[in-house]
C-alpha cells in the first residue's frame, strides 16, 4: 500500500527502536496485527519489543542524555523544528494512517497531526523560554536566582485515541528541556507510532543527534511494569484510564518519581435557559459524537435547563439523523467506528445498564451490522447518580438530565469522580461568571459557549480528580519536565546566616 510505504511502514515491523538504524529485529511468527476497526481487517504486524530490547533502550536512552542535556535549549529546538517540518510534509499520509489505524474521520486524523504541527512550533518558541526567577535576598551582598535543568529520561504511554498527538505534548517539551524520551505507545495503534519514530529518527539523523527518542512497544503487560517502574526513568507521562492511573500512579510514588497522569473524563456541558442553541447543538453533537466517543474530552452528559428540554431535544435529534457513519477515510464521514469488539460490548453493556436504571434511550442504542465496529451514536435520558452515568464509557452515548437552577446544575456537574473538561452555553454574563468561579466547575477546563472538545495547545490541558491533577502542552507546563534549583551567591566579604542567626566562633 503507498500509503505505509510512504510512512516506512512494512508488511512486519519491528517494536523497538533507539534512533536511526537502529531498529531491532523481526519476527513475523511473533508479532501481532494491526487491525482496521473500519474493516477487521490486517492493516500491518508488529514483532513486539522483548525484555531485552526494553534494557537496550533504556541504557541508550541514559547515554544520549549525558549528551543531549549539554546542547544549548534553542539547538534543541532546532530538532524538534525539523520534526515539525517533517510533519507538515506527511500530514496527508499520516493522518491516513490514524484514520485507518483508529477509526477517526479523515478530518480529525488531519487535525491530530497539525496538532503535533503546533506542538512542535510551540516548543521551539519555548526552547528560548525557559526562564528562571531573581528573588530578593534577606542579607547584604548575596544574590538569590532560580534555574531549571533538564529531568532525565521521560516515559511517555499514550493510548490509542489520540496515537500521535498526546506524544508530541510530551515529547517536545522534554526534549527542549533536555531530555531523553522513551514512547510506550498502545498496542491498538502501533503502526501510527512507528511512523512517527520513522519521521523523529530522519530529523534526528540529519541534525547529528541520535538517541533523544525512542520507541517500545512490548507484547505483554508485565514489560510495560516493569518499564513504570524502572527507576532511570525520572518522569512517566501516562494516558489512560483511572483504574490503571492508580497503579501507575502508586508504583512510580513508590520509587519517588515524577509521573503525569491525563486519566478519565466524564464531561458535561451545561444549557440554561439564556442558551443561543444555533451555537449550543453544533457542539454538543461534535463533542459527544467526535471520534465515536471516544475521547477524554468528548461529552457524555448534557445538563439542561428545564424550560429548554422540549426544543433542544427535538434539535438534537435532529442533527443525530445527520451524522453520517462509516469509512473513516471518506470525506463525508462524520463518525467511524469503535476501536474493537470490546468496545462495542462496553457500548452495549452501558445502554442496557441505563435501561434497567429507567433510562430512555431517545435515539441510537444499536450495534451496526458488520464488517466493522459500529454503533449508532445514542442519546439517553438519564439521572446523574445512575451508576453507568458515573462511570466513563469510551462510546458515543450521551446521558441527558434537567435542572431548575443554576447552582443545581453546577452541583450536578461536579458530582462524579472525575475533572477533566465543562462546558455551560449561556447568554448571561452573572451564569457564565459564576460557572468558572470558585464555587463553579470544578474541572480542570471550564469553557462558555463551546464544547468540553477540542483544546488548543497553547493551554494547560488536563483535570482533577480522578481525572489525575497532570498537565501537559502549553502554558507553564514545560517545568514539569525539568528540576528546580534554587541557587544563592554570596559576594561579599562577611558571612550572613538566614533569618538572622548569629554563630560567632570567636577570635
Amino acid at each position: 500500500m503507498d500509503l505505509l510505504k510512504t510512512l516506512g511502514v512494512r508488511a512486519v515491523n519491528s517494536g523497538a527502536c533507539v534512533g536511526p538504524d537502529a531498529w531491532s529485529g523481526v519476527d513475523a511468527d511473533k508479532s501481532f496485527a494491526s487491525i482496521n476497526p473500519a474493516t477487521e481487517r490486517d492493516i500491518a504486524r508488529v514483532t513486539p519489543a522483548t525484555a531485552e530490547d526494553g534494557e537496550r533502550i533504556i541504557s541508550s536512552a541514559r547515554q544520549s542524555f549525558a549528551t543531549w542535556r549539554t546542547v544549548p535549549a534553542p539547538k534543541r529546538g532546532e530538532l524538534v523544528r525539523r520534526i515539525g517540518g517533517l510533519l507538515r510534509e506527511h500530514k496527508d499520509a499520516l493522518g491516513s494512517l490514524v484514520a485507518m489505524e483508529v477509526g477517526k474521520i479523515k478530518q480529525e486524523g488531519d487535525g491530530e497531526v497539525q496538532e503535533m504541527i503546533d506542538m512542535a512550533d510551540l516548543a521551539v518558541g519555548q526552547a528560548r523560554m525557559l526562564y528562571g526567577s531573581t528573588m530578593q535576598s534577606e542579607r547584604p551582598q548575596h544574590r538569590m536566582y532560580e534555574q531549571w535543568h533538564p529531568l532525565g529520561l521521560v516515559g511517555v504511554i499514550s493510548a490509542f485515541n489520540f496515537p500521535a498527538a498526546v506524544w508530541s505534548w510530551n515529547a517536545f517539551l522534554a526534549a527542549v528541556c533536555g531530555n531523553t524520551v522513551i514512547w510506550k505507545p498502545s498496542p491498538k495503534a502501533p503502526l501510527t507510532a512507528i511512523a512517527v519514530q520513522h519521521l523523529a529518527n530522519q530529523a534526528m539523523k540529519e541534525s547529528g543527534y541520535p538517541g533523544v527518542f525512542s520507541l517500545f512497544i512490548p507484547g505483554d503487560n508485565a514489560l510495560a511494569e516493569q518499564f513504570v517502574a524502572d527507576r532511570r526513568l525520572a518522569l512517566i507521562s501516562f494516558t489512560g484510564s483511572s483504574a490503571v492511573g492508580h497503579r501507575v500512579a502508586q508504583t512510580v510514588a513508590g520509587r519517588l518519581g515524577r509521573y503525569l497522569l491525563e486519566c478519565s473524563g466524564n464531561n458535561a456541558i451545561i444549557v440554561d435557559e439564556s442558551a443561543d442553541l444555533g451555537v449550543a447543538i453544533p457542539s454538543i453533537v461534535f463533542g459527544a459524537v467526535g471520534t465515536a466517543g471516544q475521547r477524554c474530552t468528548t461529552t457524555r452528559r448534557l445538563i439542561v435547563q428545564q424550560a429548554r428540554y422540549t426544543a433542544l431535544i427535538t434539535k438534537l435529534k435532529l442533527a443525530y439523523a445527520q451524522v453520517r457513519i462509516g469509512d473513516p477515510l471518506d470525506g463525508s464521514t462524520l463518525m467511524g467506528p469503535l476501536i474493537d469488539k470490546a468496545a462495542v460490548e462496553h457500548f452495549e453493556q452501558a445502554v442496557e445498564e441505563a435501561r434497567a436504571c429507567g433510562g430512555e434511550v431517545i435515539c441510537g442504542g444499536k450495534v451496526r451490522a458488520g464488517p466493522g465496529y459500529f454503533v449508532e451514536p445514542t442519546v439517553i435520558r438519564a439521572e446523574n447518580h445512575w451508576p453507568c452515568v458515573q462511570k466513563e464509557t469510551f462510546a458515543p452515548i450521551l446521558y441527558v438530565m434537567v435542572y431548575d437552577d443554576l447552582t443545581e446544575a453546577i452541583t450536578l456537574q461536579n458530582a462524579v469522580p472525575q475533572g477533566l473538561s465543562s462546558a455551560i452555553f449561556t447568554q448571561n454574563l452573572l451564569h457564565a461568571e459564576e460557572f468558572l468561579s470558585a464555587f463553579g466547575s470544578d474541572c480542570g477546563i471550564a469553557n462558555v459557549n463551546l464544547g468540553t472538545s477540542g483544546a488548543e495547545i497553547g493551554g494547560a490541558f488536563g483535570g482533577e480528580k480522578e481525572t489525575g491533577g497532570g498537565r501537559e502542552a502549553g502554558s507553564d507546563v514545560w517545568k514539569a519536565y525539568m528540576r528546580r534549583q534554587t541557587n544563592t551567591i554570596n559576594w561579599g566579604r562577611e558571612v550572613a546566616l538566614a533569618q538572622g542567626i548569629r554563630f560567632d566562633l570567636g577570635a
